[in-house]
């Protein structure tokens, strides 16, 4: 590839980010200017420097738990200033006096058990209180005031000019069923050449997945957060329910496709044989997922539902009896119908009724 058309594939990669990121770069920036201008034009603090930095904190430009981000915030300043007020006071600014204060300020915030924003949010404001505004100069009220300005207004901002609560979610979740659909592609080639190499790849690429189920699990938590705080979004509920149990059958696939990849490898290395139509049966359930990542994106998950019964219902070695198979060919087949049920619930079907499914019961 040329420079000119890498140069061209950054400008395209990073215009994508911000079109995916205006609304919470557009609240941030909102938040902090309306932080500033209540802090210092209403209340009258003279340098409200506090109030814009705890409105960007809790509004950050990827969703997350606002609401516990936002208390911690202001639960760290407060830690930070009281202790950084009191013992600055008694032992003075220097290099020591800081290292002591910030250590102490940590220390304390980490013994309460507090997240990575109250950790970072108590040392820091410690730093500020030793450094730039000494005791004297602005009382910690004020800066814990400023505090609770910017969080406030920042989960205000959230709520007025919320995020769309399902574009994240939709994008995690095609990407965790895009990997599932590759391991699943990647296991079926590897039974049907024979190839150990590829079948031990296939496994280490479905242990790097959970990275993805988790990723989709936040999102789903972060329109869940949305939907609850900003009325506007509030009839997203249904669909981020919906998500929701996507994400938790997505993952129970995914550990059963490790399953199925680490006994592909198992017989592979053990010389097995394997029935020609297991490597299909793989690559059809792979399709399947594919189908199911189709409608993702607001398409009817019912749709995805037909190619996974048709491989249930069609394929000769699901329905085959356990005597006519191998020991890691009953192991596979199992993990195949499993992950048949966990994407027929993943379009909507409760457990009992994706079990009837499989079994012609509908």
């Amino acid at each position: 590839m040329s420079v000119a058309a890498r140069a061209r594939t950054r400008l395209d990669l990073g215009a994508r980010r911000l079109r995916v990121s205006a609304v919470p770069i557009v609240q941030c920036g909102l938040a902090a200017g309306l932080a500033w201008f209540v802090a210092a034009d209403l209340v009258g603090h003279a340098r409200p420097f506090f109030a814009p930095i705890a409105a960007v904190i809790s509004l950050g430009v990827a969703l997350g738990s606002r609401l516990r981000r936002t208390a911690e915030l202001v639960l760290g300043v407060s830690l930070g200033v009281l202790i950084g007020d009191l013992l600055i006071s008694w032992i003075g600014s220097g290099p020591w006096q800081i290292a002591l204060v910030v250590a102490l300020a940590v220390a304390v915030a980490v013994f309460a058990d507090g997240g990575t924003v109250l950790v970072a949010q108590a040392g820091s404001s410690a730093v500020l209180v030793a450094t730039l505004l000494p005791p004297g100069q602005s009382g910690g009220l004020d800066r814990w005031v400023d505090a609770l300005i910017g969080g406030t207004i920042g989960l205000l901002v959230s709520a007025l000019l919320p995020s769309h609560p399902l574009g994240p979610v939709r994008r995690q979740a095609r990407r965790a069923l895009d990997e599932l659909a590759a391991v699943l592609f990647g296991v079926a080639e590897a039974l049907r050449g024979r190839d150990e190499e590829a079948a031990a790849e296939a496994l280490r690429r479905a242990r790097r997945s959970q990275p993805l189920v988790d990723e989709l699990r936040a999102s789903v938590k972060s329109g869940r957060e949305v939907t609850a705080v900003a009325p506007l979004r509030r009839p997203h509920r249904a669909e981020v329910a919906r998500f929701a149990e996507l994400a938790e059958r997505t993952d129970y696939a995914f550990r059963n496709t490790r399953v199925l990849a680490r006994r592909a490898l198992t017989a592979l290395q053990d010389d097995e044989p394997a029935i020609e139509a297991l490597p299909d049966a793989v690559a059809q359930l792979a399709t399947a997922v594919q189908k199911l990542t189709a409608q993702v994106g607001g398409g009817d998950r019912e749709a995805a539902r037909a190619p996974i019964l048709d491989l249930v219902h069609d394929s000769p070695i699901l329905g085959a009896a356990a005597g006519d198979l191998g020991v890691s060919e009953q192991v596979m087949i199992a993990q195949l119908r499993s992950i048949a049920i966990d994407l027929l619930q993943a379009t909507g079907l409760s457990r009992p009724e994706a079990q009837r499914a499989l079994r012609a019961e509908l």
